[in-house]
């Protein structure tokens, strides 16, 4: 009997600890859930992205002065993918893309060989990993080894971890900011496990506020972190990219990154507008789209849904449709980068030289209407909505914005393309890495090459390995229980 009571306690003791450890694992291990999209926004989401489609052409978004944009392209590739909308012109985007590498990392194109952005293959490493193609042979590069290649090592010192260029005495210095980092962060983590060195240059980004600057380099050189460069500049582009990032590299495992995307959260909450709004930092101080659509993506990333869901409201007032589009009823869909741009388009319609501004805003807004974090695009499933997707139901808000139309914050592009128009484009998603801005972009090639395979069928919902552990752990208790009544019985 007394051996039987032993054996019994052992066998609790072990079961105990096995659940004990499960407990700890569970809560270690986040659940990535976000919350759906109210269908309204879900629905606008799919008519920006449905314009956005049509903007192709041969698979490549053009630039402000008509050649491929292939910065742009990737952008409308992430927004294709985070909505469901029009396979074939994604699938045909992403081979342009692979055909294209060394078009938008490096300088080749313009006979300055032995250059390679950083920001550009981390943002080509990401967007490999999320349109579902493989990153280590994509176009015949291997994009993981490459980003890594550029992650400055241990005698960086404080810089440890940063995504770098590789330089030459042609290319200039090193311009990479808290974009390309977000975007190494993500690439990293999408495609294999996120070294912790990347994840803690990107928190060093964070000051004590909670939001992040955008570049880590001050006239004297790189500053250690945020809190140790004076005055630095806090911006809620860079915090949004940041905060999915680092929800990215949490999922992955990596420490610290759970509390440093929380804080940035809160600071996003506290820079949105009554309206639901944002604005960026300097030139893009004023509301606009861009700005609402990255930090109401980051806001739904980190479960702050109310606010998220505000967000998507300012992004749907910006949006042009049948019913309200007055001369730009023909663009349905597409979303303005202000209430300016709005107004103007009603009025007049969209010309020629202010169509590369609105593929711009429509391809960063809609993220914040779609509400797919950047860390899950490629992997859940784009939100839907029952019955057709309803086309003219927003009436927009043509009032003008306080603020003059600018450019907003560069989106992971090396350096920014000045377009010609009087209209000053709203990302700096260039083309190509262009030294020169009145430099023509590379012509795409006349045949389509072939289609990368864009993986299988997506997975749903949150991470499964929480709910794994959270089955073992109800099986654990179970086989205790019934061990446990076994032996009273005896």
């Amino acid at each position: 009997m007394s051996r039987s009571r032993s054996r019994s306690r052992r066998l609790g003791a072990g079961v105990f600890a096995a659940t004990a450890a499960t407990i700890a694992a569970l809560t270690a291990v986040p659940l990535t859930v976000v919350a759906a999209p109210a269908p309204a926004h879900a629905a606008a989401a799919r008519d920006a992205a449905s314009w956005l489609a049509g903007e192709f052409a041969d698979g490549v978004l053009p630039g402000p002065f008509g050649g491929p944009d292939w910065g742009l392209t990737v952008d409308g590739i992430l927004a294709l993918s985070a909505t469901g909308v029009d396979a074939p012109v994604r699938q045909a985007a992403t081979a342009q893309i692979a055909a294209h590498v060394r078009s938008y990392n490096s300088y080749d194109d313009w006979g300055f060989p032995g250059f390679t952005d950083g920001g550009a293959t981390a943002k080509l490493l990401y967007a490999a990993s999320a349109a579902g193609a493989d990153p280590t042979d994509f176009g015949g590069f291997d994009l993981r080894t490459e980003t890594l290649s550029l992650v400055a090592g241990a005698d960086a010192g404080h810089q440890r971890g940063r995504i770098t260029s590789r330089t030459t005495a042609d290319s200039g210095p090193d311009a990479s900011n808290t974009f390309d980092q977000s975007f190494a962060v993500l690439g990293l983590a999408r495609s294999g496990d996120v070294p912790q060195d990347t994840v803690d240059f990107l928190v060093r980004q964070q000051c004590a506020a909670g939001g992040f600057r955008l570049y880590p380099d001050t006239a004297d050189g790189p500053s250690p972190s945020c809190d140790e460069q004076a005055g630095a500049t806090l911006d809620v582009d860079s915090t949004a990219m940041a905060v999915q990032a680092l929800l990215a590299a949490a999922d992955d495992g990596a420490t610290g990154a759970t509390t440093a995307a929380g804080k940035a959260a809160d600071w996003l909450v506290d820079q949105q507008h009554p309206d639901g709004s944002f604005g960026g930092s300097g030139p893009t101080t004023g509301v606009n789209s861009n700005s609402t659509g990255l930090a109401g993506q980051a806001l739904a990333a980190a479960g702050r849904d109310t606010e998220a869901a505000r967000a998507a409201g300012a992004l749907a007032a910006l949006q042009l449709t049948a019913a309200h589009g007055g001369a730009a009823a023909a663009d349905a869909g597409a979303i303005a980068y202000n209430a300016d741009s709005l107004a103007t388009a009603v009025a007049s319609g969209i010309g020629d030289n202010g169509r590369d501004q609105w593929r711009r805003s429509t391809a960063q807004a809609l993220l914040g209407l779609v509400q797919v974090p950047l860390g899950r695009i490629g992997l859940d499933p784009p939100p839907s909505s029952p019955g057709p997707t309803p086309t003219g139901t927003t009436s927009p808000t043509a009032t003008a914005s306080p603020t003059a139309t600018t450019s907003p914050t560069p989106t992971g592009s090396p350096t920014p393309t000045v377009p010609a128009s009087p209209t000053p484009s709203p990302s700096a998603t260039t083309g190509s890495p262009t030294p020169s801005a009145t430099a023509s972009a590379t012509a795409a090639p006349s045949a389509t090459p072939t289609t990368p395979g864009l993986g299988g069928l997506p997975t749903t919902g949150a991470a499964i390995t929480s709910y794994v552990l959270i089955a073992f752990l109800l099986v654990g208790g179970g086989v205790l229980l019934l061990v446990l009544s076994r032996r009273r019985a005896a």
